[in-house]
């Protein structure tokens, strides 16, 4: 049934120049992410929740100009935080000016690149991610405000280290800005 209405919206949508697209699925790839898996690193499965399977993200909605993309592909390694986020500063870089981010507090002197990015996820929310505010983690960020990754040390307990890789792509607001 859902299918059909879809079906039909998306007819719709594409006799009216306007195109819906819709994905969800429970895990993405640290490639899907524009990110490089961190040597040694294990996909990270929800065993507590009875799951055997990753605890990831892949969504995406497009319907004309709104855009909404959510890839989270998390993973454990033996090593420590700072090597983790030490690993992925070069390969950020590529995105642009790479923002060190504590409990949602710029760390360093950089507070904003030039792209407008900060700490804090539009206009001072913050995105949930597993259940997890982004914010309350340590993190390094780079991209646009409407377009970005993120690395997030998720907790380290006995030895391993959690973390997720992120791709967000957010909607612009109503005046076109990101």
């Amino acid at each position: 049934m859902l299918a059909v209405a879809l079906g039909g919206l998306t007819g719709w949508a594409q006799d009216s120049g306007f195109h819906l697209n819709m994905n969800a699925g429970d895990h993405a790839t640290a490639a899907q992410v524009g990110l490089p898996v961190y040597p040694g690193s294990t996909v990270w499965k929800d065993k507590d929740k009875g799951k055997d399977e990753g605890s990831g993200a892949d969504i995406g909605f497009a319907l004309g100009d709104f855009h909404l993309v959510v890839r989270v592909a998390p993973y454990v390694s033996g090593d420590s935080a700072e090597k983790i986020l030490a690993f992925y500063r070069k390969p950020l870089s590529k995105y642009g000016e790479v923002l060190e981010c504590n409990h949602g507090k710029p760390v360093g002197a950089l507070t904003v690149t030039r792209s407008g990015l900060t700490c804090s996820d539009q206009k001072g929310g913050s995105a949930q991610i597993n259940g997890s505010n982004t914010s309350d983690d340590h993190e390094l960020r780079a991209g646009s405000p409407h377009q970005f990754r993120v690395v997030g040390i998720e907790d380290a307990k006995a030895g391993a280290t959690r973390f997720s890789l992120i791709y967000l792509e957010l909607p612009k607001d109503e005046k076109g800005k990101d």
